[in-house]
């Protein structure tokens, strides 16, 4: 696997996820909290699709960052990515 960057950039974030045709969302779970997630089209009925400006407060208001891999280790653009503690 290649190297994976950690980003706060709302712009950065936005560019990578839609680049890979992503969308961000929320996986619900019956009595457990929402997670933030990146839905890329596998229309998982767990996952609730829900705005950028959502996004972006719940990754701010519970101190995350976007870790992400941009290329595969065979030069192929990676959906590798998790929400991570700031820090």
């Amino acid at each position: 696997m290649s190297d994976a960057s950690k980003t706060t950039n709302h712009e950065v974030i936005r560019a990578w996820i839609e680049a890979r045709d992503g969308r961000p969302a929320l996986v619900r779970a019956q009595g457990r909290t929402a997670v933030l997630c990146v839905d890329f089209g596998e229309q998982a009925e767990d996952l609730e699709p829900i705005e950028w400006d959502q996004f972006f407060t719940i990754l701010d208001d519970n101190n995350l960052a976007f870790l992400h891999q941009d290329i595969t280790a065979e030069g192929l653009p990676s959906r590798f990515n998790k929400f991570v503690e700031r820090g």
